[in-house]
């Protein structure tokens, strides 16, 4: 088994998970980075994607984060998240509608600003995570 490793994650709403992982695997602004006990320091933005928690002798947590940052300074690894959401509080027929209707706005982008279809993109693809992460 790994060795565990001291992790803190937060979102503007407050402290999320505050205890001992094995890994977390979370997308970058540069990729998908996973992070383990003697990780060399690391700073990075988040980008947008299903996060994976791994903690001793427990089951595998999924998440959809989108946005913030990560870090690891001495050991110390902190995750930023702008949006944080675990599998089980993901409401699955919510993320299925949201999804239908970006995609229902995105069929006429001749008729969308740029600004509004940049928009519809990022509905969309918040909503392509959370479906993800919910059906895991």
């Amino acid at each position: 088994m790994p060795t565990p490793f001291h992790l803190q994650i937060a979102t503007p709403d407050g402290s999320i998970f505050d205890g001992q992982a094995t890994r977390i695997i979370v997308r970058t602004i540069d990729g998908d980075v996973c992070i383990m006990a003697g990780h060399t320091n690391y700073c990075s933005a988040l980008g947008m994607g299903t996060a994976k928690l791994e903690v001793p002798e427990g089951e595998d947590r999924y998440a959809a984060c989108m946005g913030g940052m990560i870090s690891v300074i001495g050991g110390e690894t902190r995750l930023v998240a702008t949006t944080w959401e675990w599998k089980e509080d993901i409401d699955a027929d919510r993320a299925h509608s949201a999804r239908e209707r970006a995609e229902e706005r995105l069929k006429n982008r001749e008729h969308l600003s740029d600004k509004e279809i940049m928009l519809a993109e990022a509905k969309l693809k918040r909503a392509l995570i959370r479906s993800d992460v919910a059906g895991r």
